[in-house]
């Protein structure tokens, strides 16, 4: 929350560097190319859990009994990894990381208001994991990690001289690597082949000032939201009536309770336009 309040103030300030009613609108139409370098990082989602479906009925929600018909996973889940068989050591936090990518797109402009539509295409490194823990004891986490982003939005802008303040939103689209571990070694556990592209959306805001007629320098803050339906995970064999396997022979099916990805990004930019 606080780099996302200094982000905005940043923007605010380079944006009333120049009063509006003292400049005129400037040349801010036609094709531009450019880079874009920052950070990006999880959206907080503590209420995560992983859910269970005990008679592969489809339906999550069950409750993996113990023998005695106790919960099995009582101790509990947590927001992160972890490859310690309890909770007590907590699980590792969920890891941001730089990006970097490239832009193009394409402005019209209408006295002082700028309108136009951007693609952009961005390497990003962001971590999103789960952990659950059994009473065995033992840990079982899904992992999932947001690796490229491919993005076209519309922008919008109000041109004040050699500033252009803008918003901007549109459709993104994920690369996103899923992964599973556990230290529980006694039953097997396979997981689902699942298309690793997620959809979803990018909204955002941001700033350019212009440093020469053609190119021109920005910081920008972006929010993007991807529905990443992610795979389920197959627990089956060990010791027989085991929990796993006590409702259905066949195993329990293991998935995320959250399909929701969500990212924050702060980025520099450097825009050449022709």
């Amino acid at each position: 929350m606080k780099t996302m309040l200094c982000t905005a103030a940043a923007i605010g300030a380079l944006s009333v560097g120049a009063p509006a009613l003292a400049q005129s609108a400037g040349d801010w139409s036609g094709a531009y190319v450019g880079g874009v370098a920052g950070y990006g990082w999880q959206a907080e989602n503590d209420d995560e859990t992983i859910a269970f479906d005990t008679d592969l009925d489809g339906t999550y929600g069950d409750t993996v009994r113990t023998g005695s018909g106790a919960d099995a996973f009582s101790p509990g889940f947590c927001d992160g990894g972890t490859y310690s068989p309890t909770p007590g050591p907590g699980c590792d936090e969920e890891e941001g990381g730089f990006e970097f990518g490239a832009r193009a797109g394409y402005d019209w402009q209408f006295g002082n208001v700028v309108a136009g539509v951007v693609g952009e295409a961005t390497r990003v490194d962001v971590q999103d994991n789960v952990t659950a823990f059994s009473t065995t004891p033992a840990a079982y986490t899904l992992t999932r990690e947001l690796k490229g982003l491919l993005a076209a939005r519309a922008r919008v802008g109000y041109a004040m001289g050699d500033t252009l303040p803008y918003v901007t939103g549109g459709y993104a689209y994920g690369d996103v690597d899923h992964g599973f571990h556990t230290t529980n070694t006694a039953n097997t556990f396979t997981m689902s082949e699942e298309d690793d592209g997620a959809h979803g959306w990018q909204a955002g805001a941001g700033v350019e000032r212009k440093v020469t007629d053609d190119l021109s320098l920005g910081l920008e803050y972006l929010y993007t939201r991807l529905d990443d339906e992610g795979p389920t995970v197959r627990a089956a064999g060990g010791p027989a009536g085991g929990p796993f396997t006590a409702v259905s022979a066949s195993g329990t099916d293991l998935q995320r309770t959250q399909d929701e990805f969500n990212v924050h990004s702060v980025r520099m930019s450097a825009t050449y336009r022709f």
